[in-house]
């Protein structure tokens, strides 16, 4: 049996309650050296740039711009804390990988990006955003291998479902699985999510809810 399966109507209930109740922007931070202090479970997003995280977490929160979106890859320039309901932080990572960065950008911010996935002891669950349509790729597996290092707790999710047809999906899925199983920080669970559709947004919810305090 999955795991999504076996949430029960009320858990998934409680999720959905928890992620449209309140929810601010309370931090931005610019560098590792500027990071919120830790008052709050947190689960943060983690993906290449592009990978729909903005998206994700508006559409995880019912919101059209709790998150800031673009069309630009590289847009999120910091790494932004939001406060959901006093219960748990929802931490939205700047995306790794923009090839069109300077190398000394590029650094600076993958190793902004690293010193919190390392340093946070309240960091509860990386969800680690992965395009359906182009699968996991040497930057994620990068990222993968660091979590596994500092032995965080990962879920990869798929995003942008919806511009897949249902073997396509069903494809990704597997090939996701086999990926996570090489990993010993990844959940076997893989989340397949379409922001636009609102595909699985129950599904990730009540699993994240569940760390919430």
């Amino acid at each position: 049996m999955t795991e999504e399966a076996q949430a029960s109507v009320d858990e998934i209930e409680a999720a959905r309650k928890l992620f449209a109740g309140a929810c601010d922007f309370v931090w931005g931070a610019t560098s590792a050296a500027n990071l919120p202090p830790e008052k709050l479970n947190e689960v943060a997003f983690v993906g290449r740039s592009n990978a729909g995280k903005s998206s994700l977490v508006n559409a995880l929160t019912g919101r059209k711009a709790l998150a800031r979106v673009s069309q630009t890859p590289g847009a999120t320039r910091q790494i932004n804390f939001f406060d959901l309901g006093g219960r748990l932080m929802l931490v939205d990572l700047p995306g790794y990988g923009f090839a069109k960065r300077s190398k000394t950008e590029a650094a600076a911010w993958q190793e902004m990006i690293f010193a919190y996935l390392r340093g946070r002891a309240r960091l509860r669950r990386v969800a680690l955003l992965i395009d359906s349509r182009r699968g996991v790729m040497d930057a994620d597996r990068m990222v993968m291998d660091l979590l596994d290092r500092a032995a965080v707790s990962y879920l990869l999710v798929l995003t942008k479902a919806d511009e897949l047809g249902a073997a396509a999906q069903e494809k990704a899925l597997a090939d996701a699985r086999q990926q996570a199983g090489s990993h010993v920080a990844a959940l076997q669970w893989v989340a397949l999510t379409s922001a636009l559709k609102g595909t699985g947004m129950p599904q990730l919810r009540t699993h994240l809810a569940a760390l919430a305090q």
